[in-house]
């Protein structure tokens, strides 16, 4: 009988998330999953084995609880995709005895301060302020799965981020024919970060850099990344990021051999201003393209939303994917499914000024 993984912190929001449902649907395929959060949204429940009632904020009493439930079951492993529950999934797995990141690993991976001062102790080039505005170059991340020893890079995600300050991704992009996946620098980079941080059998989510210096690690994430990247990733080059993080979760190796050789994108949609959704459509038509995997509205008429300058996550209002041969024609398809969305935003009446 396959062994359950514990799921910490799977948003608990009740909001419909169109970005987690495809990871919590993989997992669910190669592993019966129980769900630790205080209260699962209704997209959730279908992929679940059980849930268990318990805020992972609240560290001590939802190990209690955990603990509990473990006593007259088997729990194979714990897993998060949220960077938020790293650190009581790591020490929840240590308390269990089970497949997981070592404590001291995840308190580096999410203290950026501490990251960047072990990475140096070994000699691995960081991103900085040193680097000066002018040699700084595109963000890149890595997907990469550790299989004991060996550190395999299945994919590159090139990422358009917005408008400062906030910066948010625009759009990601994954290609299976991607020039940098056989550049040796970058690969030597994410093999020393892995090396440094003692990263096993996980799956890594690696943001480098581009600089004339060469890449340069901004942050490391022991997970599945989250954005649909790992849509992406699969239907760029068949891998599966979260049923094989599952896998390694509970103490198996997954299969990570590419099994198609092609290109995946996902374009996401804000405001361009602040104030009140009046108005937001999808035109049907927009799923007769030919690359087209989805579109999808993300906000509803009525809510208030925050400029893309200032917006955060949950301020999209749509995200569509494409698929093609290559990131060019993935952008393309991207631009011609854009003409289907069309959003109108009131502004709000400044009352301070009354």
């Amino acid at each position: 009988m396959a062994l359950p993984v514990v799921l910490l912190g799977l948003l608990g929001s009740g909001r419909r998330d169109v970005c987690g449902e495809f990871p919590l649907a993989r997992i669910a395929a190669v592993r019966p999953v129980l769900l630790v959060d205080p209260d699962p949204p209704a997209w959730a429940r279908p992929y679940l084995t059980g849930h268990l009632a318990a805020d992972p904020a609240r560290e001590e009493q939802t190990a209690e609880a955990v603990l509990r439930y473990a006593a007259g079951r088997a729990v194979g492993g714990v897993l998060t995709w949220s960077a938020e529950h790293l650190l009581p999934a790591a020490r929840l797995a240590g308390r269990l005895g089970v497949p997981g990141l070592p404590y001291e690993t995840a308190a580096v991976c999410a203290d950026p301060v501490a990251l960047r001062a072990l990475l140096a102790r070994h000699r691995v080039p960081v991103a900085g302020p040193a680097d000066g505005e002018a040699a700084q170059g595109p963000p890149v991340s890595v997907e990469a799965v550790v299989l004991d020893d060996e550190v395999r890079i299945v994919a590159l995600t090139r990422t358009t981020p917005g408008p400062a300050p906030a910066r948010r991704p625009l759009r990601h992009c994954v290609h299976a024919h991607d020039g940098l996946l056989h550049n040796r620098f970058l690969r030597q980079c994410v093999e020393r970060t892995v090396r440094a941080l003692g990263l096993t059998h996980t799956v890594a989510h690696l943001t480098l850099r581009l600089t004339a210096r060469g890449p340069r690690v901004l942050s490391v994430a022991p997970h599945p990344p989250g954005d649909l990247i790992p849509l992406l990733v699969e239907r760029a080059t068949g891998v599966d990021l979260a049923g094989a993080a599952a896998v390694l979760a509970t103490g198996g190796l997954p299969d990570v051999t590419p099994t198609r050789q092609r290109a995946a994108a996902v374009q996401f949609a804000y405001p361009a201003l602040t104030g009140r959704l009046t108005h937001l459509r999808l035109d049907p038509a927009a799923a007769d393209d030919p690359a087209a995997e989805r579109m999808v509205l993300t906000r509803r008429t009525g809510d208030p939303v925050t400029a893309a300058p200032h917006a955060d996550l949950t301020d999209r209002l749509a995200h569509w994917v494409a698929t093609g041969e290559n990131a060019a024609e993935c952008e393309a398809a991207l631009r011609r499914m854009a003409r289907h969305l069309t959003a109108t935003v009131t502004p709000e009446p400044d009352r301070s000024a009354a």
